[in-house]
Order: C-alpha cells, then structure tokens, then sequence
C-alpha cells in the first residue's frame, strides 16, 4: 500500500464550493474528488509533454507524412461510416 501524506493547499472559496458541489454530485468525499481532479490535472500535463518532446524539432509537413504512412499500413478493409472521415 502507498504510503499517504496530508497537503494543505490554500484555494479560493468559490473554488471550494464548487469542489464540494461536484463530489457530492459524484457521490464521493471531498478528499476522493480532489485526489481525481489533482491526479487527472497532472496525467493531462503529462501527456502533453510527452507529446511535446515527440514532435520537438519536427516539421508539420513530417508529422503529417508519417501519420499517412501507418494509416497506409493499417488500411480502410471496407468502407468507412460517414462519423469516422476526415
């Protein structure tokens, strides 16, 4: 089991409210929705520097040019619904 730790942050109190709010919506504990939202914020962060190092230094024109080519390799096998084009 993870070892736990208490965090004190200092928030506004409308930001309370509405944290409060949307728990109870949720049916959890104030503790369980901010301990969501704190790890959600920080995995959205972290996928969007992972993706950021992954096209650092490379073109749109590159980026595009390897997309098409594993599409190319996964091919349509039939057609595509309307919904899923381009």
């Amino acid at each position: 089991m993870n070892k736990k730790n208490v965090l004190t942050i200092r928030i506004p109190e409308d930001l309370k409210d509405r944290l409060e709010k949307t728990a109870s919506t949720q049916g959890v504990s104030l503790n369980q929705f901010a301990l969501y939202a704190f790890t959600r914020g920080i995995n959205d962060i972290e996928t969007s520097n992972f993706f950021k190092q992954r096209i650092s230094g490379k073109t749109k024109e590159s980026i595009e040019a390897g997309f098409k080519k594993v599409m190319k390799k996964i091919g349509t096998k039939g057609k595509l619904p309307d919904w899923d084009r381009i």
